[in-house]
C-alpha cells in the first residue's frame, strides 16, 4: 500500500463500502496493464457519477470515461477531478448504460466499470451486454450490484420479519413499496448476465459482509476495530458461503484474452 501509484483507502467507515471493490480492481488494471504493454488504460465508468472510482482510477494513470445521466453528478465530478489534479485524464458525459454508444465508442476501452447501475435499468442483461460490447478484444468489466441476501439478513435482524420474507420472494428482491432499492441481485444472477454477454469469470467478491450489520458504536470506539474489521471484510469476501448474505455483489468479468493472460 506504500507505491505512490497505489491511493490508499482512506481509514474511515466510508472506506468499508469500497475498499474490496477497490482493491480488485486496482489489481485487476495492473495485470491488464501489464498483458496489453499499455502503462495507460482508457477505462470507462457507465454510472459513475462524482467520481468515487473515476478518480482514484484516474490517479493511477489509466484515462476515464465517465458516463452518468445527471448533469449534477458530472459537475462534481469535473470538480473532484480537478481538486485531485487528473482533470485532464478524467473526462464526464451525459448518458445511461442504455443509450451508451449515443455517446462512446462501441469496443473501444480496456475496461468498463458497472456499479451501482443494474439496480435502476429495465433490462439489466441489456446493460451487461452494453457494458461488453464497449469492451476491446482483451478487457475487464467491473460489475457492482446490490445483493438480495444482505437485504433480507438486513431487515430480520432488524425485527422487519415479514418485509424479509417479501423480499426473499419478491422477483426484484424488493421489502415493500418503501424499499429505495428497485432491483436486487444473487451472485449467479450477476455472473449469468456476465457469462451470457460472452466474457470469462474471473472473481466474484461479497461486499459489506458485515460492515452493515456491525453497530457503528463498535468500530468508533473501539481501537483497532475498523482495520480489523477491513481486513475480516477482505477475508470473507472471496468465500462462496458469505456472498449470499453480502450488502453488494462484485463480479469480475474478463475476455478470454485477459483471463488467459
Amino acid at each position: 500500500m506504500s507505491d505512490p501509484m497505489r491511493p490508499p483507502v482512506a481509514r474511515s467507515r466510508a472506506s468499508l463500502r469500497t475498499a474490496v471493490v477497490w482493491d480488485v480492481l486496482r489489481d485487476a488494471l495492473d495485470r491488464l496493464a501489464k498483458a496489453t504493454g499499455r502503462e495507460s488504460l482508457d477505462v470507462l465508468d457507465t454510472g459513475g457519477g462524482s467520481g468515487n472510482f473515476a478518480v482514484p482510477v484516474a490517479r493511477l494513470g489509466h484515462r476515464v470515461t465517465v458516463v452518468d445521466p445527471s448533469p449534477n453528478a458530472l459537475f462534481a465530478l469535473e470538480r473532484r477531478a480537478g481538486e485531485a489534479g487528473v482533470a485532464d485524464r478524467v473526462h464526464g458525459v451525459q448518458g445511461d448504460v442504455h443509450g451508451l454508444f449515443d455517446v462512446v465508442e462501441r469496443g473501444g476501452y480496456d475496461a468498463v466499470l458497472c456499479h451501482g447501475v443494474l439496480e435502476y435499468v429495465d433490462d439489466p442483461a441489456a446493460g451487461v451486454r452494453n457494458a461488453v460490447a464497449a469492451l476491446r478484444a482483451e478487457g475487464v468489466l467491473s460489475l457492482l450490484a446490490a445483493g438480495l441476501g444482505g437485504a433480507v439478513l438486513a431487515r430480520a435482524l432488524a425485527g422487519h420479519f415479514t418485509e424479509a420474507r417479501q423480499a426473499l420472494g419478491d422477483p426484484e428482491g424488493r421489502w415493500g413499496e418503501g424499499d429505495p432499492v428497485p432491483r436486487r441481485f444473487t451472485a449467479e444472477q450477476l455472473t449469468g448476465f456476465v457469462e451470457e454477454a460472452g466474457l470469462a469469470i474471473g472473481a466474484v467478491h461479497g461486499v459489506r459482509v458485515f460492515a452493515d450489520l456491525v453497530p457503528g458504536v463498535l468500530v468508533d470506539t473501539e481501537p483497532g476495530a475498523l482495520d480489523a474489521l477491513l481486513q475480516l471484510e477482505a477475508a470473507a469476501a472471496e468465500l462462496p458461503a458469505f456472498h449470499s448474505v453480502a450488502t453488494q455483489l462484485h463480479v469480475l468479468g474478463e475476455t478470454r484474452g485477459a483471463s488467459g493472460a
